[in-house]
């Protein structure tokens, strides 16, 4: 399995505080049968990224984790927050936030008041050669509240990523039945773990990955958990996907799962 949203990188933000959690963060990973780890550093305002020390903390990570005998592959992107100052570089420099040097951002939105613009931010996005990869919408309170806002960027080719926890039950009830809503109608595409340590928020997907593939089908287990983060790992195109449904019935008269959701 290939898990595209993970903070392992030891002293760069909320997640591991020292190069020991990191290995031992990597090796309950690898024995949860993760093969590659995208270190996603947060990009904010309350950590700076910088690439050079990104690579450099990667680096001496994966010297630590040769010398443990430790089976997994890294790589590099960032949690991108869509800041002004975050946009406007992301927008002249592509490249430097993006998985591995490739096309692929992982977004993550502020908690409250999403600005009506991000629509066009993405857009935006997309025009500068980028695929916006959202990060757990379910556990997002603003969407929780208002999920008709992932129907057009749905709808206009952004990714959604959610939390192997969510899929459990780990992140609460709420954030619980908005991943399995977006799950049954097939607008995810990634699992991840986004995990920032050894208790609470730890790197564990295997049990997310049979949920799916009890409830909704192997193939689509395999798809978010293996398939599609592979590519993305590579900066390869995505192959065939599932067919979402109900994401465009409310043009036919249909009411759609957010209204539901939301008791309407």
């Amino acid at each position: 399995m290939v898990d595209l949203h993970h903070h392992l990188l030891f002293g760069l933000d909320d997640g591991s505080p020292d190069l020991a959690t990191s290995v031992a963060m990597a090796r309950l990973a690898a024995d949860d049968g993760i093969t590659h780890v995208v270190c996603t550093p947060h990009a904010s305002g309350s950590f700076a990224y910088d690439p050079q020390r990104v690579a450099t903390t990667a680096t001496a990570l994966r010297e630590e984790l040769a010398r443990e005998a430790i089976p997994l592959t890294l790589g590099i992107g960032c949690d991108f927050h869509l800041s002004y100052d975050n946009i406007q570089e992301a927008l002249a420099a592509p490249k430097k936030f993006a998985i591995n040097g490739g096309n692929y951002l992982l977004v993550e939105l502020p908690d409250f008041g999403l600005p009506q613009t991000l629509s066009d931010t993405f857009y935006q996005l997309q025009l500068a050669g980028l695929t916006p990869i959202l990060t757990h919408p379910e556990r997002n309170p603003t969407l929780q509240n208002d999920p008709r806002r992932l129907v057009d960027w749905v709808r206009n080719g952004l990714l959604v990523q959610v939390t192997a926890g969510s899929v459990t039950g780990r992140m609460g009830k709420t954030a619980e039945r908005m991943a399995h809503r977006l799950l049954a109608d097939r607008w995810v595409h990634f699992l991840a773990t986004d995990a920032h340590n050894l208790t609470s928020r730890a790197p564990h997907l295997t049990e997310a990955r049979d949920v799916v593939a009890a409830k909704y089908s192997v193939a689509y287990a395999d798809l978010l958990c293996t398939i599609n983060p592979a590519a993305v790992f590579a900066g390869h195109p995505l192959g065939a996907q599932e067919e979402p449904l109900n994401l465009f019935d409310e043009d036919h008269g249909v009411s759609p799962w957010w209204k539901r959701l939301l008791g309407r």
